[in-house]
């Protein structure tokens, strides 16, 4: 009987470093997660955006460069020699906007303006924009606008 209680307690014993080491094991796990989520908010350095040489969007770039400064996508427009449509201009804010979207290359510092990252052109002054300082506050109600005529005044009587 001896030899039994021996081997009951080994497996005892193995089983509280089972159950240790599956408690190891699950922090491991959180602390693997939290890691990849935190990964996923960083960007990637090892992918570079590149523009294909003479598109407009290309062309956009080179033309903020030249203005140092975010440009307004209707002189963009004019300097890539472009008539400035409806449809050449949704074409070209499209394509900047999606850039902007992704955080690559492009800024908008406003609507329609559009700056370059790599200037330090920040969309801070446009993507935060504050609501105005009144904002929640009760307006006072209008006077009821009087929709009877003058010969209706007459007719009342009162």
């Amino acid at each position: 009987m001896n030899e039994r209680k021996k081997i009951e307690q080994r497996v005892r014993n193995k089983e509280l470093e089972i159950q240790e080491l599956g408690e190891k094991i699950k922090a491991a796990r959180i602390y693997m997660g939290a890691l990849q989520d935190v990964l996923k908010l960083l960007p990637r350095e090892a992918e570079i955006v590149t523009l294909r040489p003479g598109s407009a969007v290309a062309k956009a770039r080179e033309t903020i460069l030249r203005a140092g400064k975010p440009v307004h996508i209707s002189a963009i427009l004019n300097a890539l020699g472009k008539e400035g449509t409806r449809e050449e201009r949704a074409s070209l804010t499209s394509s900047l906007a999606s850039y902007v979207r992704q955080g690559e290359i492009f800024s908008r510092s406003a609507p329609n303006t559009y700056g370059l990252i790599e200037l330090g052109q920040s969309q801070d002054e446009f993507g935060s924009v504050e609501p105005p300082t009144d904002f929640g506050q009760l307006v006072p109600p209008s006077p009821p606008k009087n929709t009877a005529t003058e010969e209706e005044d007459d007719e009342v009587p009162f």
